[in-house]
């Protein structure tokens, strides 16, 4: 916060408080007025008498004038003032994390020590994995994990990177990067078109036999390097398969062409920092009996 909102929040409750007291101050009365005197207000005909506020209630109102006067003393609340007992939310919330990491480091560590392919399928690990994914991973993937356009399905057994294990907790710890170059300005637009004819051919389509062989000459030429000759794709790349109907950005021709054309670029954040070995464990076998 800037010096001057500081000063500006500082300033602004003080004068509220101040203003509170005087008010509070200014309207007291102490001696009862004579029976049946009025102050001349009146409410949808209700009449108000002109008595002295009840001492109780007069110094309920003090007391949460010194309450607040103490709390902004002790906590933070005046501009940048951190308070006497430099608490913060952050702080607190750091603090009841690491309680629950201590809590259940133990069990936790039980199950670090047994392999994946093991825990997948207990309960408690499958309940745990589900919050971990809620709140690290449903934002892209979808509460479902079945993703979304650009986001990959991870229940339906296709998997860029690989689907073992290891190679799902490689990319939930280390993240993945994977690039489809842009194409245009080296391969002409009739050459993008025989490509996508091509490509809609080996997943069963109907297509032009002249254009998908001038397709197939272009794929061989810009495309097996990592897609492979026959368009299985290669996970070590990050490659697609492009025969098994399964499309992270579409299947129609004009978005074919469009990967080709423009190239893609998807990005998996790496979770290392942000979840530790045990927890990222976890997650790894919740993602692999997404689809046991």
């Amino acid at each position: 916060m800037t010096s001057f909102w500081s000063m500006w929040i500082i300033v602004l409750t003080t004068v509220t408080i101040v203003g509170l007291c005087w008010i509070l101050l200014a309207n007291r009365k102490r001696e009862q007025a004579p029976e049946d005197q009025l102050t001349g207000h009146e409410y949808d005909g209700i009449e108000e008498y002109d008595n002295p506020l009840p001492a109780w209630w007069f110094y309920m109102f003090v007391l949460t004038i010194v309450w607040g006067i103490g709390y902004l003393i002790i906590y933070p609340g005046m501009g940048n003032f951190p308070g006497l007992l430099g608490w913060t939310q952050a702080g607190q919330h750091e603090q009841r994390v690491s309680a629950a990491d201590e809590k259940f480091r133990a069990m936790r560590d039980r199950y670090l020590a047994l392999p994946i392919e093991e825990i997948s399928t207990d309960p408690a690990v499958r309940k745990m994995g589900m919050r971990m994914f809620s709140n690290n991973c449903a934002q892209c993937h979808g509460a479902d994990a079945k993703g979304s356009y650009g986001f990959p399905n991870l229940t339906d057994g296709d998997w860029l990177f690989g689907g073992s294990p290891a190679e799902i907790k490689t990319s939930i710890t280390q993240g993945r990067r994977a690039a489809m170059p842009a194409w245009e300005g080296v391969i002409d637009e009739q050459g993008i078109a025989d490509v996508t004819t091509y490509v809609a051919s080996i997943n069963g389509r109907e297509a032009d036999e002249a254009r998908a062989t001038a397709g197939k000459e272009v794929f061989q030429t810009y495309c097996i390097a990592c897609h492979g000759a026959d368009g299985e794709g290669n996970p070590a790349l990050g490659a697609p398969n492009l025969k098994n109907g399964i499309w992270l950005y579409g299947s129609s021709a004009e978005q074919i062409s469009h990967s080709v054309r423009a190239g893609r670029n998807g990005v998996m954040p790496a979770y290392k920092e942000a979840l530790s070995e045990d927890k990222i464990h976890i997650l790894a076998a919740y993602v692999y009996g997404l689809n046991q």
